[in-house]
């Protein structure tokens, strides 16, 4: 698919796909720039407008995920949020952990599957400033870029099989990072649950054994 996409569409096709990659949608978007590398070893493909479009597509595509978080996803907390334990204290706490480590996320979350227009959606949702935003996520689509396009430029004829298997290793390690965090999520929540299970249970048994207060004294 993405073969015939470059050759139909070529620079605009590059862009397109990469962006609606980010966003969400089924694209194997390392196994498209690596074959685009490669184009650019053969001389099919110009470099320069290769990396435009691959880094235009990439910045705008996680853009896209940040300004959908900011908007509906604020919607969605305001009008929902009692029924999923969520509310402006909680959004704050999240804001604060992208000011303190959470951006890194943004950098880094390119590189699994399924996690990198999450972390911008989440981004949005918090009310992250968009130049911090901007800052980590577009810096770390264009590293993003770069990496897999000089892949592809070193590999040569091989690039398909090289980029299917980083594309499959990807995937498996993003789905084992999912479930390690959405193991760590459930333990956290079962702890609350029951400190406030226990909290709950004492309050009756310590109004109890209260001791009784002295009579007042007649004047």
């Amino acid at each position: 698919m993405i073969e015939h996409w470059i050759a139909t569409y070529g620079y605009v096709g590059i862009f397109f796909l990469l962006m609606l990659g980010i966003v969400g949608l089924p694209i194997p978007d390392e196994t498209l720039m690596v074959y685009c590398g490669f184009l650019i070893s053969k001389g099919t493909l110009n470099p320069v407008g290769v990396v435009i479009a691959a880094v235009a597509g990439s910045w705008c595509g996680i853009t896209v995920s940040y300004l959908l978080g900011r908007t509906l996803g604020l919607g969605v907390v305001h009008r929902f949020g009692k029924y999923m334990h969520l509310d402006e204290a909680r959004l704050e706490k999240v804001h604060h952990w992208f000011g303190r480590a959470g951006h890194w996320a943004l950098f880094v979350g390119y590189y699994i599957a399924g996690v990198r227009h999450f972390t911008a959606i989440v981004a949005g949702t918090s009310r992250l400033e968009f130049a911090t935003f901007a800052l980590y996520a577009w810096s770390g689509g264009l590293v993003w870029v770069g990496l897999f396009l000089t892949l592809g430029y070193v590999l040569g004829e091989n690039w398909r099989t090289i980029a299917e298997a980083i594309h499959r290793d990807l995937l498996w390690a993003s789905l084992v990072i999912l479930g390690l965090v959405g193991i760590v999520l459930l333990i956290r929540w079962k702890r609350r649950k029951t400190a406030a299970a226990a909290n709950a249970a004492s309050l009756p048994a310590s109004t109890e054994n209260r001791p009784p207060s002295p009579p007042e004294s007649k004047s």
